[in-house]
């Protein structure tokens, strides 16, 4: 069975088993310099709130990130303090050793100063791999964690948007600004949808056993339908006025203008592609569009 967005507090609780318990494989096969990073991934296990992005939105967020120049990694920046997102389908992989290790949830959390950001698999996916690479190695499957943390790393916390160069180079580029752009891309209610899903019954009653609450996963999606923010004022105050349209690809938008409140004032607004112009005017066809919509 897939795992879906009501699966994912049984498999957080699962691995926070592997993680807290110094006999399992996780924790005595791992090196002792180790042992800090992992220590931590268990706190934002236990404290993080859940996320769950669906395709459509994890498409967009990898798309997005291309365009991504440089992001702030504050708490302030974050949907939550810590957290732990899963990508529906993954978001890509990271090569380590050669090996092409896929990435399918990112969980993050304050470390020292910095933000710790760890890339996870699920056990499944490393099952179905390793039936395709070395079918004559069989796994005990009881000894691996349902999220398998394969590499962490800590991204420095400044004031200013850290260039997605001065990441640290070990993290894929690719998936640090996909990660960065769909938490900017959740504070746009315009264009995502934010909902929330509770865990399935199981895992609630063993909550409740435990005297806590329930709990839920943010799952996050685009709209089926969204208006873009199409009103941009021109800060030359010229007032131009237009005889065509036009296509506009999507991209990012930056608040500089002294207009703007300080809170506004460089943060960061996803734009997408839209054609602009005054309404029946003939559009101006330049090259090849391709429209990605749902």
């Amino acid at each position: 069975m897939s795992l879906r967005p009501s699966h994912l507090p049984k498999v957080r609780r699962q691995t926070l088993r592997h993680l807290r318990d110094p006999e399992s494989s996780l924790r005595s096969k791992t090196s002792p310099e180790n042992a800090p990073a992992l220590d931590c991934l268990a706190t934002i296990l236990e404290a993080g709130e859940l996320f769950w992005v669906q395709q459509d939105m994890a498409a967009l967020a990898m798309h997005a990130g291309e365009q991504l120049a440089a992001a702030r990694w504050a708490t302030v920046d974050r949907p939550a303090p810590c957290g732990l997102l899963y990508w529906q389908d993954g978001i890509g992989h990271m090569d380590y050793q050669g090996v092409q290790i896929p990435v399918e949830a990112c969980a993050w959390g304050p470390h020292e100063g910095e933000m710790m950001l760890w890339l996870l698999m699920s056990r499944d996916r490393l099952v179905a791999e390793m039936a395709v690479v070395r079918p004559d190695l069989k796994l005990v499957i009881e000894e691996i964690p349902p999220l398998l943390p394969f590499y962490g790393a800590t991204i420095p916390v400044t004031a200013e948007p850290l260039s997605m160069a001065e990441v640290p180079p070990k993290l894929p580029p690719p998936i640090v600004a996909a990660l960065a752009s769909a938490w900017l891309l959740m504070q746009q209610p315009l264009l995502i949808d934010r909902t929330r899903e509770c865990a399935d019954k199981p895992t609630a009653r063993a909550y409740a056993r435990d005297g806590l609450p329930a709990p839920e996963v943010t799952v996050v999606d685009l709209r089926r339908q969204y208006t873009p923010q199409d009103q941009e004022q021109d800060d030359s105050g010229t007032g131009r006025h237009y005889r065509y349209r036009w296509v506009v690809s999507g991209h990012w938008r930056t608040y500089q203008s002294d207009r703007y409140s300080e809170e506004i004032r460089g943060s960061k607004q996803w734009i997408p592609s839209h054609v602009k112009g005054p309404e029946g005017a003939p559009l101006l066809s330049t090259e090849k569009v391709n429209v990605w919509r749902r």
